[in-house]
């Protein structure tokens, strides 16, 4: 397994500037954020939920890994998985986390709502579990890893389902549990406020790119901001509307430019050194 990512993605956490990490659904999601210049990508949870059609809440963890490895497999992002709850108790925790740091991806998030995890948090019913049930897991995750630059990312809903206190007790609680990285679902009001309170640990959230400017971010004290929504977006609402034209009107609109976007593809996904193969063996000239 090659770890450069994931001393990559602690050097770029070390470093002054906020670290963002759009969306990364597949491969070639990847090696987009890649070619942007990203220093990491996400596997939201969430996103492949919609994709499968199904919902985050009955994805399997073998089913999140399936994707975390095609997408190491094929680029050097630095990948960071989301784990959702953990699919149940402490010692599933301990397995999931396993298998994730397996797949060559540089961290993995964790959440405290209870597993099995509900659909209605779709639709913004979220339970929490109790800080201690969410200790525990994250004790889990830290012994399970078996490379300390696998980094676990705790996240918790608290700040947005319980109060301002109790939010910062359950980041402080996970902290002193081993997290390297703690996430916070929160109020714009109480970005500050909570980096007021956490000084001494990276603090992550989950927005859109266009929330904060990057200055913005490092004047508030946040480290990682992940972006879970901003690819899945643009794909829906542009291939709807294009469809939606093409029924109404007998034209989607959208022009690929003939053969340039395919070959513009085939630079962005790495062929040309399987191309020379061929070109070498199987295409050779008689």
């Amino acid at each position: 397994m090659n770890d450069r990512p994931r001393l990559r993605f602690r050097a770029a956490l070390e470093a002054a500037a906020p670290v963002f990490a759009p969306l990364a659904l597949d491969p070639l999601n990847a090696r987009l954020i890649e070619d942007a210049g990203f220093p990491a990508g996400y596997l939201s949870g969430g996103a492949l939920g919609f994709q499968y059609a199904v919902g985050e809440a009955l994805l399997t963890f073998t089913e999140i890994a399936d994707v975390a490895g095609r997408i190491t497999a094929r680029s050097a992002l630095p990948l960071i998985v989301d784990g959702g709850v953990g699919f149940g108790d402490p010692v599933h925790v301990a397995r999931a986390t396993s298998l994730f740091q397996a797949t060559g991806a540089v961290a993995v998030e964790y959440e405290d709502q209870v597993s099995p995890k509900r659909l209605h948090h779709h639709v913004g019913v979220e339970h929490l579990v109790s800080t201690q049930d969410m200790v525990d897991k994250i004790e889990a995750a830290v012994a399970a890893r078996t490379d300390p630059d696998f980094l676990i990312i705790a996240r918790t809903g608290g700040f947005r389902n319980e109060d301002f206190e109790s939010g910062i007790a359950r980041l402080e609680a996970y902290r002193d549990a081993g997290a390297d990285i703690v996430m916070a679902i929160c109020r714009d009001a109480e970005l500050g406020p909570i980096a007021d309170r956490i000084a001494d640990i990276p603090l992550s959230t989950i927005t859109g790119l266009d929330h904060h400017t990057p200055a913005e971010w490092a004047d508030l004290g946040w480290k990682l901001i992940i972006d879970s929504f901003t690819a899945q977006g643009l794909a829906v609402r542009h291939t709807r509307e294009a469809y939606r034209r093409f029924q109404t009107e007998g034209k989607s609109g959208f022009d690929a430019g003939g053969m340039k976007l395919h070959h513009e593809l085939v630079e962005l996904c790495g062929l040309d050194p399987w191309l020379e193969l061929e070109r070498r063996t199987t295409e050779r000239p008689d």
